[in-house]
């Protein structure tokens, strides 16, 4: 019986040491060099957006409030659809759920305006990342328009 018991405790520490390896720990943005570029703010009729722009004039990231859903879509741009997105902060992270806009070459994930990584978002200390599964971060300053455009779906 006593063996039964090891037995039983090492295969829930097998099972528990697997699950360990099968997530490798989320990369650390903290010291990475954000993208040179710099944030636009522009108020639309029903909305505003904050837009990083590269140094060759790409738009990089559009973060956009639509005021009558109180919705934030984030948008990073790329080539090829993906399932989510991996959104770092120098406070918070985790992955989000997106879906392809293949005429803008850009994937967008909407959330409520009062989601905590919303919050996050708008107070990083230096920079936000975004990873998409194939391609590498992007990594952009955390300037003022992303809060502001954040800040207007709650007014």
């Amino acid at each position: 019986m006593l063996v039964s018991l090891f037995a039983a405790a090492a295969a829930s520490v097998t099972t528990v040491a697997a699950q360990a390896v099968a997530t490798p720990p989320a990369r650390d943005f903290s010291t990475a060099t954000a993208m040179a570029g710099s944030w636009t703010f522009q108020t639309l009729p029903g909305a505003s957006e904050a837009r990083f722009v590269d140094t060759g004039g790409i738009a990089r990231l559009v973060i956009r409030c639509t005021k009558a859903s109180r919705q934030v879509s984030f948008s990073p741009t790329h080539a090829a659809g993906a399932a989510s997105i991996f959104v770092w902060t120098s406070s918070a992270s985790r992955n989000v759920p997106v879906r392809f806009e293949a005429n803008a070459m850009r994937v967008t994930a909407d959330f409520s305006a009062f989601d905590p990584l919303l919050d996050a978002i708008a107070f990083s200390r230096g920079r936000v990342a975004v990873t998409i599964a194939g391609g590498s971060a992007l990594v952009v300053p955390a300037w003022p328009e992303a809060a502001r455009t954040i800040e207007d779906c709650r007014i």
